[in-house]
């Protein structure tokens, strides 16, 4: 049979479907007004002019213009002052902010990232490092906490707020006064109360279990509660699926937690000097107790994103939201300590909440286990035989979420 144009034939209509694609990725790029994926950058050396414009990813609470409340407004100012016009995308839950910072393209200058994004978005380079020498106020901010974003003498973040998981309870209910996680995570104990626990809704809430086990069963040789062997996490996985009958809820919102204690629903959990406080001023039943076994702790970061357009106006919110003024407006606002300690200063917030946050008590902040992302390699002389984060969340869903029989 006679070859219709041969070889030559076929290269050109392989040119031309070449062509056609291309033409049509341009077509769909513009109309779905998508951006083509932007190489990540490096660090910023310099800060210049104003680029006029900030585009921020958040959690809940962390960026306020006035629009959920007139008195809480850190935004406005920082506009006045800069000439960079903010814009925000909140993001519901902490998968949803690693989505949008992992988005090849999509250009957010900086996000506020909780332990459980910081260490992936570091991994999978979506933050750039951060350069602290431009970062005006970064040396008041707590040692402790600057030193957990550090990644040799890398920085990748700038602390922003911070609390710590205690057992808060109803004195009137839960008697005698807990001293342990057992209260909690022992099935016996905690079946005293009739399923009226509540639960932080996290895969971080297995390194509590593994705070726990730590003390409780030596044998499985725990260190850091944040670093697991496969056999240790599922240790911790078996402590909360054991748990789970005597639980009310899994919490998320803050205001979910206070809500359960407030009306009796829960008497006993994990919470924060937040819901102690909110309760406490409203005449509430309600105390907190610091395990002998010690607590865990958590922050949130201010972090640079890798594919940042305005660097400029970025650095001037890190040195912005570092002050204390805008720690205090973000401490009253959200229920968490501020990163910055001088925001206790001067009465800019009351003391008993400074109290009990143990704001600038660098003997206690140096015992709390701050979280960070599981990863599998283990830390300092670990090896890499740990449980990464995507074993965390499965371990955790299977806790939390049997399969019925």
């Amino acid at each position: 049979m006679k070859q219709l144009g041969g070889r030559s034939t076929l290269v050109r209509w392989a040119a031309a479907g070449a062509a056609l694609v291309a033409v049509l990725a341009v077509v769909l790029v513009a109309f779905r007004g998508e951006e083509k994926p932007v190489a990540p950058v490096g660090m910023t050396r310099a800060i210049g002019a104003s680029e006029g414009t900030l585009n921020l990813v958040a959690l809940p609470g962390y960026v306020e213009n006035g629009s959920s409340d007139p008195r809480v407004d850190w935004v406005t100012p920082f506009e006045e002052r800069t000439k960079c016009k903010v814009t925000v995308r909140t993001a519901p839950t902490v998968e949803d902010l690693v989505d949008m910072m992992t988005d090849p393209g999509r250009r957010y200058d900086g996000a506020t990232v909780p332990p459980e994004a910081a260490g992936r978005l570091i991994d999978g380079k979506h933050v750039a490092p951060v350069n602290p020498d431009l970062v005006g106020g970064y040396k008041d901010l707590e040692p402790r906490l600057r030193s957990l974003l550090r990644r040799d003498d890398t920085v990748y973040g700038v602390p922003f707020a911070w609390g710590v998981n205690l057992l808060v309870y109803d004195p009137k209910v839960v008697q005698p006064a807990p001293t342990s996680w057992a209260a909690v995570f022992d099935p016996a104990q905690a079946g005293r109360y009739g399923r009226r626990l509540i639960v932080r809704d996290t895969p971080l809430t297995l390194g509590d279990a593994a705070l726990y086990l730590k003390s409780r069963n030596k044998k499985l040789k725990i260190d850091d509660p944040f670093a697991l062997t496969p056999d240790q996490l599922a240790a911790a996985g078996q402590v909360l699926a054991r748990q789970r009958p005597h639980v009310q809820s899994h919490w998320q919102d803050p205001a979910d937690a206070v809500s359960a204690l407030a009306g009796g629903a829960a008497v006993l959990g994990q919470g924060w000097p937040y819901h102690v406080d909110v309760l406490g001023r409203a005449g509430r039943s309600v105390a907190a107790a610091t395990p002998k076994e010690g607590v865990t702790g958590w922050q949130d970061a201010w972090m640079v994103g890798a594919r940042a357009q305005h660097p400029s106006c970025m650095y001037q919110w890190l040195k912005w939201t570092s002050s204390p003024d805008v720690q205090q407006q973000v401490a009253e606002w959200t229920g968490v300590a501020p990163a910055n300690p001088e925001a206790c200063a001067r009465d800019r917030l009351r003391a008993e909440f400074c109290n009990a946050y143990h704001v600038g008590d660098r003997s206690y902040i140096g015992k709390v286990v701050f979280a960070r992302t599981p990863a599998r390699d283990c830390g300092e002389d670990g090896g890499s035989g740990c449980a990464g984060y995507a074993e965390w969340t499965q371990a955790w869903r299977k806790a939390v979420n049997p399969t019925p029989s």
